[in-house]
């Protein structure tokens, strides 16, 4: 009963408001993006880890994050945290560290890949890694969950992983 006196009442202020030549406002629907879910959650993006051009003194190993289409863009902030490594499914021992600016902000989602470093020293013998595990975050804080990506490296102490950027 109650929603019927609303849509009444609804009717009869578009009616009025019709015939006194005012406009009405009505709001849009949302695009389809709004309801899609976040390409930052873990189980909604895919990586890859690349081998990338080497600096003095040190191997760097890419991480490439990509969104198929269907899900909403969102931002990343700084470098990932908790990563860990690990080589035919069991953990390596060693702990990243991060480097560079941590309050850059990048939009991530379908047609906007991301990435970001990982730098390994080359003064010692790393241990072989096919996979990484690691949190991302936002502006606001960490995003729930663990992504990960395969990919060939090699990891030591003193390796560190920078933030994420654009492109990848």
């Amino acid at each position: 009963m109650r929603t019927n006196r609303k849509f009444a009442v609804t009717a009869a202020a578009v009616a009025l408001a019709g015939a006194a030549g005012v406009g009405v406002a009505q709001a849009s629907p949302a695009p389809a993006r709004a309801d899609a879910p976040s390409a930052c959650r873990p189980a909604n993006h895919l990586a890859k880890i690349t081998e990338g051009p080497a600096s003095s003194g040190h191997s760097h190993y890419r991480v490439t994050l990509t969104a198929p289409r269907g899900y909403a863009p969102c931002e990343l902030a700084g470098s990932p945290t908790d990563v860990r490594f690990s080589n035919d499914g069991k953990e390596i021992g060693v702990t990243a560290g991060r480097y560079g600016s941590q309050k850059g902000v990048v939009t991530f989602g379908p047609g906007h890949p991301v990435h970001f470093d990982i730098q390994v020293p080359d003064d010692r013998r790393g241990a072989p890694a096919d996979e990484v595990t690691f949190t991302l975050r936002a502006p606001g804080g960490e995003i729930p969950g663990e992504s990960f990506a395969d990919g060939s490296l090699a990891v030591t102490a003193g390796t560190l992983v920078g933030p994420v950027q654009r492109g990848a």
